[in-house]
């Protein structure tokens, strides 16, 4: 560990019934969850066999055993060890109460599922009193200052060790939580997840995991990856969770695009989904379609090119006029613009305008993609398994957002990217500086959009058929939060972003009547707990946590270092 890691104050005096309360509710935990939960072994998953845990015990031992590990490093034989460098203290609060909300939900599902409380085995009590006695416990425990473990180092090996646990646990965390079918066991999966990263947090494990993931990054950038291509391979040809990873990929690859715009410029557009149509009509109208209204069908390589450039085209038309106002101004301009679009896309059905889009029937029947002899709407065998078609997609949005990742990156860290962050942090002062303000405000509009239109030609063969009730406001407005959600002005933020707000809704669409409300109460507590974002740049950060003064001298030093 570095020097620079230090103890800012001796730890506060433990209650005597702290500890020995915590180690009980681990242990009730832990001795509930190997007897039954449930009368009714045909819900969640089968909790009604003594001695015999199902997947949600399982994960409630997990939870007890990451329990017993921060008690013990708060008192015990692991104190010296991990102790003096693990906020174990933070980290026991928030897996006391997730852990304890986890208990609940089980006992509120099963429940609903068979009809009344009466059906919950003792089994279930147990571990619910368990729960809420490490609660109560990590109550008790005072919280130590928080130390900055961001400078420890640890030996190479190790650290890319970590990194490659890390990547595997998100890639079978992932294949699991897709695999589930029940909406019970998705939700207390996802609450599982959120009681381990919270964890992680609170105990400083993270900061540290993103410091080695700055020392390593070309590890980590091959490591995320090879998660990303292993993953078609763990879902035993299911074309239905590889719809929604496709879908997911596309998502992500247009919120990078709106990135570029919002997180780098700080340029707010609300209608930035009119972007990814466009490509995707243009792909349509050159397809092969019975429907498609232009007779000429050049190679897709063409049609990606086309379309990316026409959506360019519209972002300069937008632009030119309309950035020269900023604010509230700009988002109702562009806000507009996403609501012309959709409607000429009604409008040009050969009544009231060219026929190029058939009106609101859109183009139907978009033939899939055929490369060479590659037909990405036929199955194929890899390595014994059979991928589908829309693992055919996936891989080809895989090398697309690649792609975009690799012009985000290359444009944040030249001339450009520093001048769109200029602007972003003080427009004036920036112009007084000699920055083309205007200029960069549109090549950001441009290149955004020229990235949307990518995607788009792919969306359209991948979902079969186009038609303007897909480009509608809210998809745009999700696209902005997917960004606010994960980090402006990062990548694996937006990724993130972007993968929570297009994975939720299609596994929880028992909750589409109310997927508004949970969204905007999911914006509400990030504001409230995180503002910067789930992975936030060092400089966000600090715009939101001014008075941090430690935060202050690392962007600091990171700045020192850039310069060098």
């Amino acid at each position: 560990m570095s020097e620079s890691t230090k103890i800012l104050a001796a730890p506060p005096a433990l209650p005597a019934a702290a500890w020995p309360l915590g180690i009980a509710g681990v242990a009730l935990l832990i001795i509930g969850s190997f007897l039954s939960w449930s009368y009714d072994g045909s819900i969640l998953g089968d909790l009604s066999i003594n001695f015999y845990p199902g997947a949600l015990q399982i994960l409630a031992i997990i939870l007890a055993v990451l329990a017993l590990v921060l008690l013990l490093a708060v008192k015990g034989p692991l104190t010296t060890r991990l102790g003096h460098w693990l906020d174990a203290t933070l980290g026991l609060r928030a897996l006391g109460l997730t852990t304890a909300l986890f208990m609940v939900l089980v006992i509120v599902a099963i429940s609903i599922e068979s009809d009344g409380l009466i059906n919950v085995n003792p089994g279930g009590y147990v571990s619910l009193a368990g729960s809420i006695a490490l609660l109560v416990s990590s109550r008790m425990v005072p919280v130590r200052e928080l130390r900055d473990l961001g400078e420890a180092r640890l030996p190479g090996w190790f650290e890319i060790l970590s990194i490659a646990i890390l990547m595997a646990a998100v890639l079978f965390g992932a294949a699991y939580a897709l695999g589930l079918r029940d909406v019970w066991n998705f939700v207390l999966c996802l609450v599982f997840i959120a009681a381990v990263v919270a964890m992680l947090f609170r105990t400083g494990v993270m900061t540290w995991i993103g410091h080695v993931g700055q020392r390593h990054k070309k590890v980590l950038t091959l490591a995320s990856f090879a998660v990303a291509f292993f993953f078609p391979f763990t879902q035993n040809g299911s074309d239905a969770n590889m719809s929604i990873a496709t879908q997911v990929l596309i998502f992500a690859a247009t919120a990078m695009g709106l990135n570029i715009v919002v997180g780098l410029a700080g340029l707010l557009d609300l209608g930035y989904i009119a972007f990814l149509g466009s490509g995707a009509y243009v792909a349509a109208m050159l397809s092969e379609s019975a429907f498609a209204t232009i007779d000429w069908n050049p190679p897709f390589i063409v049609v990606v090119l086309l379309g990316g450039c026409v959506s360019a085209v519209l972002g300069l038309i937008i632009g030119s006029p309309t950035l020269r106002v900023s604010g509230d101004y700009l988002a109702i301009v562009t806000l507009g613009f996403g609501e012309i679009f959709r409607l000429a896309m009604f409008n040009l059905d050969g009544n009231n305008g060219p026929l190029l889009t058939n009106g609101p029937n859109g183009i139907p029947g978009i033939p899939d993609l055929q490369l060479g002899s590659f037909d990405f709407g036929k199955p194929h065998t890899v390595l014994g398994l059979e991928l589908g078609r829309f693992s055919n997609y996936y891989f080809l949005l895989l090398i697309l957002i690649g792609f975009i990742i690799l012009v985000f990156s290359r444009l944040n860290d030249s001339r450009i990217g520093r001048g769109w962050v200029a602007i972003r942090e003080d427009e004036k002062a920036a112009e007084a500086m000699g920055v083309n303000v205007f200029g960069l405000k549109l090549l950001a509009f441009a290149i955004g959009a020229f990235l949307a239109g990518l995607a788009g030609t792919v969306k359209a063969h991948q979902d079969v058929a186009v038609s303007p009730g897909q480009y509608i406001f809210l998809e745009s407005a999700f696209l902005l939060a997917a960004i606010v959600l994960g980090g402006m002005g990062t990548i694996a933020g937006v990724l993130l972003g972007a993968t929570i707000l297009k994975l939720l809704p299609e596994k929880l669409r028992f909750f589409s009547e109310y997927r508004l409300l949970l969204f905007g109460l999911l914006l509400v507590i990030m504001m409230r707990f995180r503002p910067e974002g789930l992975v936030a740049s060092r400089r966000r950060q600090l715009e939101f946590h001014e008075e941090d003064e430690e935060l202050a001298e690392a962007v600091e030093h990171e700045l020192v270092e850039e310069a060098k």
